[in-house]
């Protein structure tokens, strides 16, 4: 029998009538009802705490795997300020490692993950810990399918919810004190800091801080999106593409995911699998993207760029943080662009394609080549115009053109034996059919 108990993390409300309405709230049960009458507020000490502790200071911690929509050192950056915000008042010290054993183990899962805690997508339970001396000591569970955002309301805020989970890991459990950090409730609150309840509790189990801790460097923040992000599906008057029989204008892998757009939907694959709730609307991860867009790509950094007609868009996961601007200004003469595929291993190879045509851009320079354009003969076996392009984990690139779809092989720079494929069949499971031309 498994011993300890782990820790269910903030939750987000569902529609219900507003005479009983929750606001979203952390799983973990509230303080129970004490003997002879008394309550936890009556309580001297209103911090509770699990039963456990560490018992040393210095912690590690690693990261297995990351949110889609932010950029990896965003998070890191994020997860070690959550975990500063316990340190600063306890002699506590978090190291991060990349192998090995680490205390604390933090990852972004999905449904069923290995500890009888499935997630259910999006909204719902949005994270999950557990207790000092607990069968599972120092895991810390995220799921993967909320609409995690960095300092702004327009999703689930990381920073507010790791360091919420990062007190359960450290030995504490809910406060009756409402606007804590160790209250149940999750409200948007910045800047964040502990209370003097969140504060005592944690100096309980570790003592205060050896020093007095080096004020941290005052950092600008982010500037706030144009625009209010919504999760929400609306009609936009039109008829919803079927994946088994219709081109797309747009596939790009993001975040090591694939996004296939058509119109104003987008579909969405991990590991070979379409997502469930998909197709959705485009919009519901990038607000105000175009109702429909010609190409797509990530570059190195995490940025994602959007093309529709003349103009394009620049946005940091879900984040839009340039845009529209004219695709001029890269040193393109040519619109709109048919298809963008970014290449090569350091993903710093990035083509353009129009018309039998085809440009490679510098995104740090963000400005073509001058040597360019030239002409698709240089991609042996790819059709002279094409729809959309990708690059896959192996290196191998992927030309789609009306329902096919050409996969071109790295090293010996052609395409591969047994192509032109369905698109259908091989990326959606569709039922192969004969009326197509090779």
């Amino acid at each position: 029998m498994e011993t300890g108990v782990p820790i269910k993390g903030f939750s987000r409300g569902t529609d219900r009538p507003a005479a009983s309405w929750n606001p979203p709230r952390c799983g973990v049960p509230d303080l129970p009802t004490l003997p002879d009458g008394q309550n936890g507020r009556n309580r001297q000490k209103r911090f509770v705490l699990s039963g456990g502790r560490w018992e040393k200071t210095d912690l590690t911690y690693k990261i297995i795997r990351f949110p889609w929509q932010l950029v990896n050192t965003k998070v890191r950056r994020t997860i070690a300020e959550a975990l500063k915000v316990w340190s600063d008042v306890t002699p506590l010290t978090f190291t991060e490692v990349h192998e090995g054993r680490a205390d604390i183990v933090i990852d972004f899962t999905r449904y069923w993950h290995g500890d009888n805690l499935p997630f259910d997508g999006p909204g719902g339970i949005l994270a999950h810990a557990f207790f000092p001396k607990t069968h599972r000591e120092g895991d810390v569970h995220f799921d993967y399918d909320e609409t995690w955002t960095i300092g702004n309301n327009l999703g689930t805020d990381l920073l507010q919810v790791a360091a919420h989970e990062f007190g359960h890991v450290l030995g504490l459990q809910h406060t009756t004190v409402s606007k804590s950090l160790m209250s149940p409730f999750y409200i948007f609150r910045y800047p964040l800091s502990l209370s003097e309840d969140d504060k005592q509790g944690i100096q309980y189990l570790y003592g205060k801080p050896k020093t007095d801790p080096v004020p941290a460097p005052t950092q600008e923040a982010e500037p706030n999106p144009p625009d209010i992000e919504t999760n929400e599906i609306t009609n936009v008057g039109s008829v919803q593409p079927d994946a088994c029989d219709t081109d797309f204008d747009a596939v790009s892998t993001i975040r090591g995911e694939l996004f296939f757009f058509k119109s104003h939907y987008v579909w969405r694959l991990r590991n070979g699998k379409l997502q469930a709730g998909y197709p959705a609307l485009a919009s519901r991860h990038w607000q105000g993207i175009p109702s429909s867009i010609d190409a797509a790509f990530e570059d190195s950094l995490g940025n994602i760029w959007f093309f529709q007609g003349s103009q394009y868009w620049i946005y940091d996961g879900e984040r839009r943080v340039s845009g529209p601007a004219s695709i001029s200004e890269l040193g393109l003469s040519a619109s709109p662009v048919q298809a963008a595929l970014m290449w090569g291993t350091e993903k710093n190879k990035i083509y353009f394609f129009k018309g039998g045509s085809y440009w490679r851009f510098n995104p740090s320079t963000r400005q073509v080549e001058t040597i360019y354009p030239r002409r698709m003969a240089d991609w042996r076996g790819i059709p002279q115009e094409i729809d959309a392009a990708f690059q896959d984990e192996f290196g191998f690139a992927y030309f789609l053109r009306g329902l096919l779809y050409w996969k071109f092989d790295p090293v010996q720079v052609k395409v591969l034996e047994g192509y032109p494929r369905q698109i259908s069949h091989d990326f959606f499971s569709c039922a192969p059919s004969s009326n197509f031309f090779r």
